[in-house]
């Protein structure tokens, strides 16, 4: 994994594993990697990788057994995909529409993102 400047690295490790449970990479109950394996991995301080963990454990996202290790939540990804829509609408897409219009672009140049659109309101029937 390469980090940007943008966000903190806990921050980082904490989207890259939201991600995978946004795309069901992790599934509910299942056990995500030892803080040591992933501080190992992606060579970084374990503290590191245990404020990633902490914030997703705060934000209901995993749980931790003690002893066993870290856990995704029953539902984790509900509530992700919940607040992830609320985000993007919130802080990307005005960005996304301020872009658009400088750029002078049309309804037809979204085609194929509408029709992606349309897949996805497909696959939730």
């Amino acid at each position: 994994m390469e980090f940007s400047d943008g966000k903190t690295i806990f921050v980082q490790i904490r989207d890259r594993l939201v991600d995978q449970i946004l795309t069901g990479k992790l599934l509910p109950g299942d056990k995500i990697p030892s803080v040591r394996e992933l501080a190992v991995d992606l060579e970084v301080n374990r503290n590191t990788v245990m404020r990633s963990y902490a914030l997703m454990e705060n934000e209901g996202i995993v749980d931790n057994k003690r002893g066993i290790g870290f856990f995704v939540s029953d539902h984790a990804r509900e509530r992700l995909i919940q607040d992830e829509k609320e985000i993007f609408v919130k802080e990307e897409l005005p960005r996304l529409v301020h872009q658009a219009k400088v750029l002078k672009m049309i309804p037809a140049d979204f085609k194929l993102l509408f029709d992606q659109l349309n897949d996805n309101q497909n696959e939730n029937k």
